[in-house]
């Protein structure tokens, strides 16, 4: 089994759910608010289960995003770099990683190049440094990474991702050296090349 390194939480996704999670909870609390009310105004039934049937879903999704937030991760090991979410598990082989390098996501998401319903989530994010591993190809089909990843880790069309966490410099350290295999090769055996080992054996 691969040995595997530091998990590393990936900033993108909580920053996310931070964002949604608490809308999504209001919007739960407020359609079971309405339910009562339509059932205490003596409207139909079907109009008061409907709203607290929607309120219990939007509760359920907003208490989720809240216990998911911090369980997407991104991981060195020996042979490869897993990235995690809930619904995705990526394990990237080294071999098809060209080389990873640094950038502020200022730099990969330029204010003029976001759309503006994004803008309000690269903000607070533009001075962080992340890391961008560049591929030979993506493990599987870009359209359908962007099911499962915000836009965020995508700064083009190229085979890439962009992984944001907190130490990036610890990762970066822990991934090269993953990738460059520190533990020591078994040294061979010398050969014994003296005259008393060629004489013939009896």
């Amino acid at each position: 089994m691969a040995k595997g390194g530091r998990r590393y939480p990936l900033v993108i996704y909580t920053h996310m759910m931070n964002r949604w999670y608490p809308a999504v909870l209001t919007l739960g609390l407020a359609l079971l608010g309405l339910a009562w009310a339509l059932y205490s105004w003596g409207f139909e039934e079907w109009r008061w289960l409907g709203s607290a049937s929607a309120g219990v879903l939007s509760l359920f999704v907003g208490l989720l995003m809240f216990l998911l937030r911090k369980s997407a991760y991104v991981q060195p090991f020996s042979d490869h770099l897993r990235l995690a979410t809930p619904f995705l598990r990526l394990n990237i082989s080294y071999k098809r990683i060209r080389r990873a390098s640094s950038s502020t996501m200022q730099a990969l998401f330029p204010p003029k190049s976001v759309p503006k319903s994004m803008i309000d989530v690269v903000a607070p994010l533009s001075k962080m440094t992340a890391i961008v591993i560049e591929l030979t190809s993506f493990p599987m089909s870009q359209s359908s990474l962007r099911l499962f990843l915000s836009p965020l880790f995508f700064k083009d069309k190229t085979p890439h991702f962009v992984l944001l966490v907190q130490d990036w410099m610890r990762f970066s350290a822990e991934l090269e050296s993953m990738r460059r295999g520190t533990t020591a090769s078994t040294p061979q055996k010398t050969r014994d090349t003296s005259i008393l080992s060629r004489l013939p054996r009896k």
